[in-house]
């Protein structure tokens, strides 16, 4: 078997067993880490087109706050019904949004996400009778197909369903990357003029990645709020859109494994900084970011296929001399 069609493989197994095997502490920063994965997909998704968003915390936002107005509203507590109507909510927030922002490109792109997303954090700051204001909104343990998680276990349940959940959302980039559509947004970043030449509609193109981008955010967001716990408007603030941009250039935006790279490295060692730098954190990010632009501007990603390259290399060079 080929290494790239292993992989996978190797990945499943190796993240289906880490639960067992590992400190609760470090499932709970791993159940986190493939959670916000989602949201850093959905970001690479559009770097794929060129684009760059500030704002796409708001989507990160709508489908927690859905989850958590459902649950204190509707008395609403199973997962799969929740994630659902979440991720139905970002998607028609997207949707909506989009027949906008898919006009725009460059500063005006991003600018415009984030003057929008920060419409969105004061909305839930101000609607404080209905959104909890600054103290948020709890996120009670839901149902998981009918069934209580019991709370010796919780950990590790919440640990596999946000796996299961994360799944068909990198499935979808990747079906949506390897499609005409797909390549058209490739292409847009490349030459916006000549696709429009050639009969194909970009902002149609741009306006399918916001959308399916912008469910992606919810997705994200969701799961987020099932881990932690509480949800408070600062998921949808400008500097938290900021961090998941950070990660999908941290992990390798061009890839579909490396934003799921990019947000465990990411998780694991603000962890680290915040316990052993508590005042300069900050500062540690800045400069593995800064590392990571020079050494490595491909994303940590790249030391796998680096790698990968080499093997190939080794391999069929042994192959000629024996």
């Amino acid at each position: 078997m080929r290494g790239g069609k292993a992989l996978p493989l190797v990945a499943a197994a190796v993240f289906g067993a880490a639960p067992l095997v590992l400190p609760g502490w470090v499932t709970f920063l791993l159940t986190l880490a493939v959670a916000k994965s989602v949201m850093v997909l959905a970001i690479a998704l559009l770097l794929r087109g060129g684009l760059v968003s500030f704002g796409h915390g708001m989507f990160f936002a709508a489908g927690a706050y859905t989850v958590g107005m459902a649950m204190k509203w509707g008395g609403m507590r199973e997962a799969v019904v929740l994630t659902f109507l979440g991720v139905l909510a970002a998607a028609a927030a997207a949707a909506l949004l989009g027949l906008l922002i898919a006009r725009y490109r460059g500063i005006f792109f991003a600018m415009l996400n984030m003057a929008i997303s920060m419409v969105v954090y004061a909305v839930l700051l101000k609607l404080y009778w209905v959104t909890g204001g600054t103290d948020g909104i709890g996120i009670r343990t839901p149902t998981i197909l009918g069934v209580m998680p019991e709370r010796e276990s919780l950990r590790l349940v919440m640990y596999y369903f946000t796996l299961v959940m994360t799944l068909p959302a990198f499935y979808a980039v990747h079906r949506f990357w390897t499609s005409p559509l797909g390549f058209a947004l490739r292409a847009v970043r490349d030459n916006e003029v000549r696709v429009e030449y050639m009969g194909t509609s970009v902002a149609r193109v741009i306006y399918a990645a916001y959308v399916l981008s912008g469910a992606l955010g919810g997705l994200a967001g969701i799961l987020t709020g099932f881990s932690v716990g509480h949800i408070v408007p600062d998921l949808a603030y400008w500097t938290t859109s900021g961090e998941f941009v950070f990660v999908a250039v941290l992990g390798g935006p061009a890839s579909i494994p490396g934003p799921l790279v990019g947000s465990i490295a990411f998780e694991f060692l603000k962890s680290y900084a915040y316990k052993y730098a508590a005042f300069t954190w900050q500062m540690t990010l800045g400069v593995t970011m800064l590392a990571i632009i020079l050494f490595m501007p491909g994303g940590l990603w790249t030391i796998y296929e680096g790698l990968a390259r080499q093997g190939r290399q080794w391999r069929l060079s042994w192959k000629r001399t024996g």
